[in-house]
Parts: structure tokens; sequence; C-alpha cells
């Protein structure tokens, strides 16, 4: 799939782009409750998602009264 092919924006998470969104729904995950299940250094370790996506996602988190998993 092209990245191209990919939606600006996917579930409740936010805008962070789409080779970001296009990382995470490669592995199942389009809600902000998912991403909280994962550790900031598996974000960072998926193609596609760069340290702003990670800010991004922390922010909208923390909105929430989530965060990353330990």
């Amino acid at each position: 799939m092209s990245t191209r092919d990919v939606p600006a924006q996917i579930g409740d998470l936010p805008p962070i782009g789409r080779p970001a969104n296009s990382a995470l729904l490669h592995v199942g995950i389009s809600t902000l409750q998912q991403v909280a299940a994962l550790r900031r250094q598996e974000l960072l370790a998926m193609h596609g998602v760069g340290p702003k996506a990670v800010r991004l996602l922390e922010a909208a988190l923390a909105e929430r009264g989530l965060s990353f998993a330990p």
C-alpha cells in the first residue's frame, strides 16, 4: 500500500502524517487506546514513525489521561 492511499487521519489518532499512519495501520493500530499499549521505543522502531509523530501521539494520549506503556 502506498502512503498516498493511506488516510490523512485514522480513528481517534491526531494527524501524524501518512507514513506514520501507514506504519500503525500495518500493525493493526487505529486508536489511541491501542497506541497506549506500546512503548515509545516500539513506535520509534516502526518505519515511518519519527520523533514528531511520537510527540503528537504523546500529547493526544495525555489529553485523555493516557500514556505510553512503561
